[in-house]
C-alpha cells in the first residue's frame, strides 16, 4: 500500500476495544511520518498496542490555530501526515475542521480512512428509525439547551447527542420536557468490558441512581405520529383560559406541565387561538 505525499489522512480509530481498527488504518498509521492526535498519552496506548512508533504532534481544540502553519509546512515538505482523535472518527465533535478547511484552500488532498464511530455503533442497536439527526454535544447552559431542544424536538427523526456522564440526569430531565412520548437509549462504554445500553421511557423517567462514567451517546427515538391521540378540545379550553393572562410562550409552557404531547402541536393550537382573539 503506497501513500501519497502532500496529503492529509483522516484515520478512524477504536472507540474502546483496541482491536476495532481496520487493516487499512493500521497500514496508514505505520507509513505515516507524523500522527496528529488530541492526547498523545491516549494515542500512545493504541500505537503501542499496534507496535507502531511514530512522531506524535499534539493537536487539540486549544492549539488548533497555533499548530496550523507548522502542520501545513510538514505536508508541503512531503511528509505523510495522519490525523486521529482520542476515539472514533475524527472531526465528528472533535478538532480538525480548521486544518481540513485550510488543506482544501491550499489544494492539499484529503483521504478519509473509515472505521468505528460511536454514532453508527449506537444507532445500529437502538431499534429506532435509521433516519436520524446527529447534533453532537448539547449546550451546557440551560437557556441555550432549552432553545436547542425546542427546535430539535419538532423533528420526527431519531436524534443522536453526546453527553458527559456526570450530567446525565440533568440532560434527561430537560430532554423529557420536549420529547414526550418518545424513548431514550443511553449507550455507555461502547465496545468496552462494561458496555451497557440503557433504555428509558422518557414519560416515566425519574432518575438514574447508578453514577455513570465517561462520555455517553444519547439516542432519542423517532416520533411516533400515531402514538398519541390528542384531546384537542381539552387543549383549546386550557389555551383560551391561559391566553387571557399570559403570552403564547407562557401558555404553551403551562399546558406542557400537564399535557404530555408534542410541544409544537400545542404551540400551533395556542397561536391559532391567539390570532382569533386578536381578530
Amino acid at each position: 500500500m503506497k501513500l501519497s505525499s502532500n496529503t492529509l489522512y483522516i484515520v478512524s480509530t477504536p472507540i474502546g476495544n483496541l482491536d476495532d481498527i481496520t487493516l487499512r488504518a493500521i497500514q496508514v498509521l505505520k507509513k505515516s511520518d507524523i500522527i496528529l492526535c488530541e492526547d498523545t498519552r491516549r494515542s500512545s496506548k493504541l500505537l503501542n498496542h499496534l507496535k507502531i512508533k511514530k512522531q506524535l504532534i499534539s493537536y487539540h481544540k486549544f492549539n488548533e490555530k497555533k499548530q496550523l502553519n507548522n502542520i501545513i509546512e510538514h505536508i508541503n515538505k512531503g511528509k505523510i501526515l495522519s490525523l486521529i482523535s482520542d476515539a472514533g472518527t475524527p472531526l465528528l465533535s472533535d478538532p480538525g475542521r480548521l486544518l481540513l478547511n485550510e488543506c482544501l484552500i491550499r489544494e492539499i488532498k484529503i483521504v478519509p480512512i473509515p472505521g468505528v464511530s460511536s454514532i453508527a455503533t449506537a444507532m445500529s442497536v437502538s431499534g429506532f428509525s435509521d433516519k436520524f439527526l446527529f447534533y453532537g454535544f448539547l449546550p451546557k447552559k440551560l437557556n441555550e439547551l432549552t432553545k436547542v431542544l425546542d427546535v430539535l424536538s419538532t423533528y420526527e427523526y431519531s436524534q443522536v447527542f453526546f453527553v458527559p456522564a456526570l450530567k446525565a440526569n440533568f440532560y434527561i430531565n430537560e430532554i423529557k420536557k420536549f420529547y414526550s412520548g418518545r424513548r431514550l437509549m443511553i449507550a455507555k462504554e461502547i465496545t468496552k468490558i462494561h458496555e451497557e445500553f440503557i433504555r428509558i421511557d422518557l414519560d416515566n423517567f425519574k432518575t438514574l441512581k447508578s453514577p455513570l462514567k465517561g462520555e455517553l451517546t444519547f439516542i432519542i427515538s423517532n416520533m411516533d405520529l400515531k402514538e398519541k391521540t390528542i384531546n384537542e378540545e381539552k387543549i383549546i379550553n386550557k389555551a383560551k383560559k391561559y391566553l387571557k393572562k399570559y403570552s403564547v410562550k407562557d401558555t404553551v409552557d403551562l399546558i406542557m406541565e400537564t399535557e404530555q404531547i408534542n410541544k409544537k402541536k400545542i404551540y400551533q393550537i395556542c397561536l391559532k387561538i391567539k390570532n382569533e382573539i386578536n381578530n
